[in-house]
């Protein structure tokens, strides 16, 4: 799973590797404190949040966490949406003036995206 910011990968999650226990813990204690507490999704407090609405305020903290660069939150969403949804491919961010557009892609797998180095050829005059 892939998290992009306006087309270009920020995140890479690579779900083949196993989840160390306190990363686990973690998740589960984000899931109690929105069930308990419950979330914030356009301005309105939800007390008891679906899945999905959980989906959409975890993944608008990712991207605040992105613009702001705070690396340990946006991989601690990260992982929470990888986790929490194993069919989700992408995260696909994009900016909107001071706003984020966000799309959870569950259809259009994540292709690695790998740099082309351009070699400029000599004239040979």
């Amino acid at each position: 799973m892939a998290v992009l910011l306006n087309g270009i990968a920020q995140i890479e999650f690579d779900r083949s590797k196993p989840l160390p226990d306190y990363q686990g813990a973690y998740l589960d204690k984000m899931d109690r404190k929105m069930d308990e507490q419950g979330i914030a999704i356009d301005g309105a407090l939800v007390r008891s949040p679906t899945r999905a609405q959980k989906a959409q305020f975890v993944a608008a903290n990712l991207a605040h966490a992105i613009r702001t660069g705070d690396e340990a939150q946006a991989a601690a969403m990260t992982t929470w949406l990888a986790v929490r949804f194993p069919e989700l491919k992408q995260v696909k961010l994009t900016e909107n003036g001071d706003d984020f557009a966000i799309e959870l892609d569950f259809e259009q797998a994540y292709i690695k995206q790998h740099p082309v180095h351009i070699t400029p050829r000599r004239s040979s005059s």
